[in-house]
């Protein structure tokens, strides 16, 4: 009997550009191979011979982690079967032509995530076996599978919220909102390797590698990992965050262009935290890491946002007679704005009724079983006050519908409640509106219309979960349920004369009018209102007054005053914070009575604006010219004027020019060439940033076509 040749592996061929193609990865470049979870890819075996499939025999091996185990389901070994098996690592769907084996692997929805090695196991008969590896792959999760936790029933919001690159991250204040252009830039080649980089480098993974690698596969686990790890309170995270004012160690918060930067930087220094980073950044560069590993992510903004110490659903804020806020009074904090992300996913760990838009917050607030991450909290849970759900869904609860209670201090006690506001936290929650530049307002997902019989018994719901017995001893919760407060003698109003303008005095009329009430059913009054104007900052902070003013008043019943009050630029100049925003504090003492009115004005000074032209046909491979034009419009200098340009599929890396001091008034024009290199929509960003003003920010959206054939 002729003796067959022993079967020997020649070369191999993942089939990269035609795998990745298949499973939505080609963005991130074809040359490895990098496949989703739940989906087959085929690869060709070649040997020395045709395979024979009944005397051949042929045993796959996948292999993750540091030390690979079928139990934790870190390794896997199967055979070729005639069909696709479900839920299960398998190799089917195969077919011989002539010494090549073409075959098609399959990998479970349920899979762990991560870098693989596959090798194959050859013997004939009862022969000995014979090992050959056969390559490295990437596995994602897929969102395309049906079976997948992370799985998105709508090719239009997978096109945005995992294959769009770019997008808005929005700032400011509720009334001054500003849309701030990113280039999450998830697709650039090496940014898939710092995403499990920076799962290798988490405290799960420190304190038991093979134990975190074989909780990959859920994503409940890997985003409170990717939310610890973004920051750096408790290891080697991505961002050190600073919510002071001296960025002089690194980069303020206010100069990145997007998540690249960061990451590259952070990877290429060895996992040291990347100097600085504030909400929107953490939430930002998440949002780059999730739809990197193939969970559905977006960015959310909240504005006037609570950040409640005690828990207890009341956000105290202090004034005292002259004004003034009192920051050194307030643990509790309300922020101009808060940014978070929220990832898309089944939650098999909650009662059914759960599953969709999660929570997740990467800024450290608090800690969450011993670190500093938050979520996922199911939004759903959020609006339908089921705080006792996990994760940390009490605290973002209270992020939206905590009650901010404003108080008076008398002699270093708080003496009189000025304000009850059960409406002002959680204003303008929203996100980028899918395939647009709009904004999106999702603040309805999150809780009932405020003021509603809904939001109020679901707010009181909600307190009894988290507050238990605590809530009847809390004097402030004992304004809950209340209705309101006294009736006031009098209405004041604060309003802008004109449009405010860094660099220009800013001009306000204060409108009192005189109502009835039961205390002065008639009759005039005469009040004493005392100004004070502070700048604010991001986290809800404020400065030391910049301005002040008294004014006295005497209100006859029915009248109405107009009074002019001016606050000169020289007294803002040099006391601003980069957030460019100042709140002015009226308190009126009603004469002859223990009885306060407030009010108050937020002002936003918007920073300059520049303009991006280009020219206009983009293709990949041809030139492609940039015109940028800006007017500095200030009536000041503008120093050390920098720019910097980044835009995935663009520009590789950033283009960074000095533009030195710009003089009032000056007009800059810069032109430059880019040679595209990414087909499809894309995104120029362009950042200015001077000692004065940090925020000067543009962007473009072009549309690169495929280069031509030739």
């Amino acid at each position: 009997m002729k003796q067959v040749t022993a079967l020997e592996l020649r070369f191999v061929d993942l089939q990269s550009p035609r795998n990745n193609k298949a499973h939505h990865t080609q963005e991130m470049g074809l040359k490895r191979l990098i496949v989703r979870r739940g989906q087959p890819f085929t690869l060709q075996l070649h040997f020395n011979r045709p395979f024979h499939l009944g005397t051949d025999h042929i045993t796959f091996v996948a292999e993750t982690g540091p030390a690979p185990m079928e139990l934790p389901k870190t390794r896997a070994a199967f055979s070729l079967t005639q069909t696709q098996q479900r839920n299960v690592w398998s190799a089917s769907d195969f077919t011989i032509n002539s010494n090549s084996l073409f075959v098609a692997l399959f990998t479970p929805a349920s899979a762990i995530i991560g870098s693989y090695s596959l090798k194959i196991e050859l013997s004939q008969g009862q022969g000995y076996t014979v090992t050959y590896p056969v390559g490295t792959f990437i596995l994602l999760f897929n969102p395309w599978s049906t079976e997948d936790d992370v799985y998105l029933p709508s090719e239009i919001l997978l096109q945005e919220y995992i294959m769009m690159d770019y997008g808005f991250v929005y700032k400011g204040h509720e009334r001054f909102i500003s849309s701030w252009p990113w280039n999450f830039g998830q697709f650039e080649e090496d940014i898939i390797d710092i995403c499990f980089e920076i799962l290798n480098k988490s405290v799960y993974f420190s304190e038991n590698p093979s134990k975190d690698y074989s909780q990959r596969n859920d994503v409940v686990y890997v985003c409170r990992v990717i939310s610890a790890m973004i920051n750096s309170n408790d290891d080697n995270g991505v961002l050190q965050g600073n919510w002071g004012e001296d960025y002089s160690l690194g980069v303020s918060p206010l100069e990145w262009n997007g998540s690249v930067a960061i990451l590259r930087q952070w990877s290429a220094r060895g996992g040291q935290p990347v100097k600085y980073g504030q909400c929107w950044v953490f939430a930002a560069v998440m949002c780059t890491v999730m739809r990197c590993l193939g969970v559905p992510t977006r960015v959310v903004s909240n504005f006037h946002s609570a950040h409640s110490v005690d828990g207890n659903l009341t956000i105290d804020t202090y004034y005292d007679q002259n004004a003034e806020i009192l920051s050194t009074w307030k643990r509790d904090k309300i922020w101009n704005f808060h940014v978070w992300n929220e990832c898309w996913m089944i939650r098999k760990d909650l009662p059914p009724g759960y599953n969709g838009w999660q929570v997740l917050d990467p800024t450290p607030q608090q800690t969450s079983s011993g670190l500093f991450c938050c979520g996922p909290a199911s939004v759903k849970a959020i609006r339908e006050g089921e705080v006792h759900l996990p994760y940390d869904t009490p605290f973002v609860y209270a992020e939206v519908n905590a009650d901010e209670v404003i108080w008076l201090l008398r002699d270093g006690q708080a003496q009189e409640v000025l304000a009850h506001n059960t409406s002002s936290i959680g204003k303008k929650i929203c996100t980028k509106m899918v395939g647009s530049g709009q904004r999106q307002d999702v603040t309805n997902f999150y809780k009932y219309p405020e003021g509603s019989p809904e939001e109020r018994s679901v707010f009181m719901k909600a307190s009894r979960k988290m507050l238990g017995s605590r809530r009847a001893s809390s004097s402030s919760l004992d304004l809950l349920g209340s209705g309101g407060f006294r009736e006031q003698p009098a209405q004041l109003r604060l309003q802008l004369a004109r449009t405010p303008e860094w660099g220009q005095d800013l001009l306000l009329t204060l409108h009192a009018r005189r109502v009835t009430d039961r205390a002065h059913p008639q009759g005039p009054i005469s009040l004493e209102v005392h100004f004070c104007a502070q700048a604010l900052q991001h986290n809800g902070g404020t400065r030391e007054p910049l301005w002040r003013q008294i004014v006295h008043l005497k209100l006859d019943f029915g009248e109405e005053i107009q009074w002019p009050l001016l606050l000169p630029y020289d007294n803002y100049r040099n006391k601003l914070t980069d957030e460019k925003l100042i709140r002015v504090s009226g308190i009126a003492e009603v004469e002859g009575t223990q009885r306060s009115i407030l009010v108050l004005k937020d002002i936003s000074l918007e920073p300059p604006h520049l303009s991006i032209e280009v020219s206009e046909r983009a293709e990949v491979g041809k030139v492609l010219g940039v015109h940028i034009i800006f007017t500095n419009t200030q009536t000041m200098a503008l120093s050390h004027c920098t720019m910097v340009l980044e835009g995935s599929g663009l520009i590789r890396g950033q283009i960074s020019n000095d533009l030195g001091t710009l003089m009032a008034g000056h007009i800059v024009q810069i032109q430059l060439n880019l040679y595209p290199f990414k087909a499809g929509p894309r995104q120029l960003q362009v950042l200015i940033s001077s000692d004065e003003v940090k925020e000067i920010k543009g962007y473009k959206n072009i549309f690169v076509a495929a280069a031509r054939a030739s």
